[in-house]
């Protein structure tokens, strides 16, 4: 058992919950919780740590998972997993990670297409609700500027609710020159614009498209939103100017998902 502040293990995982840096050198992320570990991908995980009384009181959900990675596993003193733990109310469990490597390839090349990009999202919180609503709507992947939050935040990954583990994603250090690769591939791009001329649902996106939205404070760059096929809106009803990133995401990609829906049942 682990019960020092000085174990080589206990000082990485600090370093990985707390510096960008040290998790793109290492080329791991760090998952809290019982519901992250149950549902990672056994063969990405490097390491697990278990505080005592987890393992005193090991939920029956995690034993068969845990036997097969017994290897891996390190047990580590409450207080010492306290302070490991990037949370309040640490559940007991956090693993390490291999990290995901994916391109545009990899993400565009389905049938018709899904996509988001997000230039310079910086809540970790609005983040993950991305991710979530992207697999809900079944979104083939997404695109961040290299100005978006670290997807392998802590608090990012916890808001993702696992769908870091399944939905495709890239950062790219030039959206336009991505765009542009977009719509050689004919995806349309759709920017989300206050000053839209189209409102969002009335725009066909059966085919393949993306949806482009900006910063939660500043919107899209205007020479970002110029790149777009076409600029939507999503109409307000009272004083409301606008939504956030995250909920102005899954109006529109639930939206798509509805059409794609609509059009399945309509060629049975």
């Amino acid at each position: 058992m682990i019960t020092s502040y000085a174990n080589k293990g206990v000082k990485d995982v600090m370093q990985l919950m707390q510096k960008a840096k040290a998790r793109r050198e290492r080329d791991l992320f760090v998952a809290e919780g019982v519901k992250m570990f149950l549902e990672a991908p056994a063969e990405r995980i490097e390491k697990v740590y278990l505080s005592e009384s987890f393992v005193k009181q090991t939920p029956p959900a995690c034993k068969e998972k845990l036997a097969l990675l017994q290897d891996v596993c390190e047990t580590v003193t409450g207080v010492i997993f306290e302070r490991m733990s990037g949370t309040k109310t640490p559940q007991g469990i956090l693993c390490l990670l291999k990290q995901y490597h994916y391109d545009l390839h990899a993400l565009s090349a389905v049938p018709d297409p899904l996509l988001i990009l997000l230039e310079d999202i910086q809540d970790p919180g609005n983040l993950g609700t991305i991710f979530r609503a992207g697999e809900g709507a079944g979104v083939s992947g997404i695109v961040m500027s290299s100005g978006t939050v670290d997807i392998y935040n802590p608090k990012t990954i916890r808001s993702t609710m696992g769908s870091v583990y399944r939905m495709p994603f890239m950062y790219t250090p030039d959206m336009g020159k991505t765009i542009a690769e977009l719509k050689r591939k004919k995806i349309a791009v759709y920017a989300a614009h206050l000053q839209g001329a189209r409102v969002y649902d009335t725009c066909d996106y059966k085919k393949a498209s993306a949806f482009l939205i900006g910063n939660e404070a500043n919107g899209l760059r205007d020479e970002t939103a110029k790149l777009a096929d076409k600029a939507i809106k999503i109409p307000m009803a009272g004083q409301v100017e606008s939504l956030n990133a995250a909920v102005a995401s899954s109006v529109l990609l639930f939206e798509a998902a509805r059409q794609r829906r609509q059009s399945r049942r309509g060629e049975k």
